[in-house]
């Protein structure tokens, strides 16, 4: 193709043509015509020369020049792009490091490899424009539902026509076996839009708890007006699901407005989730409160929690048991994730023989440790007392208060318990020294002679060694193995080191031996505040 002899109004048509099909500025297409020109005419006139193409934005017409830069001498590396000051004193009066020379060159025949070339240059600017396009138009609808309409799947995945671009419905974001067949109409949840090299950039979800929340917004005024609000939703696609509402009118019932008149409000949501059993909650920022009406439709007895581990125990009558569980413990396991806690369900039987077993053992441990008699060691269990450390430091008041105990019993029970607590203590710090533990670790403030050597018995006997562990191989804590939750133990987890103890432990350890330096830790702290105050603000 000879660009000479071609109308060079066509490629004004073309590209005109081209943006309006993809719905993109006409001068992108330009621009990708003007690089492949150029192109083409390097490999007519050698790959080195910087060969620049401008295509007139109203005749059409399509100017080749060759653009050449001065450069200091030793800088002068492409002889065909560039040139010496020197060298540049026949083309202008006084040339500078930087200027240009444009020379205008005659147009190339574009040859079918070339023309081939050039198409292809354009392709794929117009597809890099058109992902653009659609990501900037989507970039802000993340987070709301669209309607589609499904063009084919493939591998189980859903490609989705959302008007003016296509998305993707992942296998795994499907609800249950759900099928679709090209043309069906399907509402989604946009979770993603996010730039991509190729391929779809608009990941669609029907399975995340926030499609449901939308769909609630949708069916339910109040909610999209602000006076209810959406606390939390857990759900188990395709089967059963559970979401917790406020009211901020006193006069709107949450859950009764979610129903609607004769249930066609969650109906309607029921439906679109392919029969989802939907359990509506009133939220309640009173925790075991709130837990007690997640667990419907089982009653609880009783409700322990537990807040620092973040777990809390729940008692249910023996006939409640099954209910409050859920067919293979959907009813706990979306309870919990409703909550975000850890929940424990037994029956008023074993809470019951539960804690006669801690009283017994807490019992037993009072008699051999302080030499009481079991009435006397029951009378301290009875007020509440766990643990010789209690005993120990109490205020000598607390001790006042159970019957038949003056100031000198008083006295001699805190002796006798500091007693046996100094001997364990030296006891464990000796078993400590005979491991080979070393004074930089015994000497460390934070830990005490027992988690000393229970470091020992776990291989940490210096201060490198212990900084060099990880917070929750100290604390313990959970990982998920296979999609079941596995419990790491942590060495010092018997001696109740929360996880942030022991990031502070390690951290102070660190600091002490010299590998990180505070000022650099002040230094996050003080961003991570910054960006928290911008957050708020915002």
């Amino acid at each position: 193709m000879a660009i000479t002899s071609a109308n060079q109004l066509e490629l004004l048509q073309t590209a005109e043509a081209v943006a309006r099909e993809k719905m993109i500025d006409p001068g992108l297409v330009v621009a990708a015509m003007e690089e492949s020109l150029a192109r083409a005419a390097k490999s007519r006139y050698g790959s080195e020369m910087d060969i620049r193409v401008s295509i007139d934005r109203k005749t059409g017409k399509a100017t080749f020049t060759r653009v050449r830069t001065v450069v200091e001498d030793e800088e002068l590396e492409n002889y065909q792009a560039e040139l010496t000051v020197a060298q540049a004193k026949q083309y202008m009066s006084d040339p500078k490091v930087g200027d240009t020379i444009v020379d205008e060159v005659p147009p190339v025949e574009m040859g079918r490899i070339a023309a081939q070339s050039a198409k292809q240059v354009i392709l794929q600017k117009v597809r890099e424009a058109e992902r653009d396009r659609q990501y900037n138009e989507f970039k802000d609808r993340n987070g709301t539902i669209i309607n589609g309409v499904v063009k084919r799947e493939e591998y189980g995945n859903v490609i989705v026509d959302v008007g003016s671009g296509e998305a993707i419905l992942r296998r795994n974001e499907k609800i249950g076996r759900e099928s679709y067949r090209p043309n069906d109409r399907i509402r989604c949840y946009i979770k993603d839009v996010r730039r991509e090299p190729r391929g779809p950039q608009i990941f669609l979800s029907r399975t995340a708890p926030e499609f449901m929340a939308e769909l609630f917004k949708m069916e339910v005024p109040e909610i999209y007006d602000g006076i209810i609000e959406i606390k939390a939703v857990a759900r188990d696609p395709g089967s059963r699901a559970k979401i917790a509402v406020v009211s901020y009118d006193n006069s709107i019932d949450p859950v009764g407005a979610c129903v609607g008149m004769r249930g066609s409000r969650v109906q309607a949501v029921v439906n679109e989730l392919q029969g989802e059993k939907i359990d509506i909650i009133p939220w309640n920022e009173d925790q075991p409160t709130f837990l007690v009406n997640a667990l419907q439709p089982a009653e609880v007895t009783k409700v322990v929690l537990d807040e620092e581990a973040g777990k809390i125990e729940v008692v249910v009558p023996n006939e409640q048991l099954s209910l409050a569980i859920g067919r293979r413990g959907q009813n706990v396991r979306l309870a919990s994730q409703l909550t975000n806690l850890d929940i424990d369900i037994m029956t008023e039987e074993e809470e019951s023989a539960r804690r006669q077993k801690e009283f017994e053992a807490r019992t037993a441990l009072f008699m051999e440790t302080l030499d009481l008699d079991e009435f006397f060691a029951q009378l301290l269990v009875s007020e509440g007392f766990t643990n010789l450390e209690e005993v120990a430091y109490v205020e000598l008041d607390e001790l006042l208060v159970i019957d038949g105990v003056d100031d000198s019993t008083a006295e001699e029970l805190q002796a006798r318990a500091r007693d046996y607590l100094e001997a364990q203590a030296k006891a464990a710090l000796d078993n400590a020294r005979s491991m080979g533990v070393e004074d930089s670790l015994i000497d460390f403030e934070g830990l005490t002679p027992q988690m000393v050597e229970a470091l020992a018995k776990d291989d940490v006997k210096s201060l490198e060694d212990f900084a060099t562990c990880a917070d929750w191989e100290l604390a313990g804590g959970w990982t998920t193995v296979n999609g079941e939750r596995v419990k790491d133990e942590g060495i010092l987890e018997p001696f109740d080191v929360s996880l942030e103890e022991a990031q502070n432990l390690v951290m102070t350890a660190r600091i002490m031996l010299g590998w990180v330096d505070p000022a650099e830790l002040e230094g996050d702290a003080d961003d991570s505040d910054e960006a928290v105050e911008g957050d708020e603000e915002a």
